[in-house]
């Protein structure tokens, strides 16, 4: 999850600079995609960095940026007929999916919440 949040922030800062520098097909899109993208990358390397330090909260920003990655990864390959960007999104994507939802995973984060009786 850190690694997508880290990856999202690099590309909304090389769209940045593109933008500034006049090498962007349209500068309004440049803009566009950094200001969506060094956001959500932030947020997604701050649900990476918590999972990485034991807070649990971080598991529910990686599987919501997951999910809606899915549909990302399927929209390059198919319709886009970009599958040199779309099918390592998607590959991602289910791996992450399948990390946060793994038994060992669900088990840690079950622990917090059983009482000792």
């Amino acid at each position: 999850m850190a690694a997508e949040g880290v990856a999202a922030v690099i590309v909304g800062v090389v769209e940045l600079i593109v933008g500034l520098t006049g090498h962007a097909t349209s500068a309004r899109g440049a803009y566009g995609l950094t200001f969506w993208l060094v956001p959500m990358g932030a947020a997604v390397l701050a649900g990476g960095w918590a999972l990485w330090t034991g807070h649990r909260w971080g598991r529910t920003l990686g599987v919501l940026t997951n999910l809606l990655l899915l549909p990302v990864g399927y929209q390059m390959i198919f319709p886009s007929h970009q599958p040199v960007l779309g099918i390592p999104v998607l590959v991602l994507a289910v791996a992450v999916l399948v990390l946060l939802f793994s038994p060992a995973t669900v088990a840690w984060l079950d622990a917090g919440y059983r009482r000792e009786e």
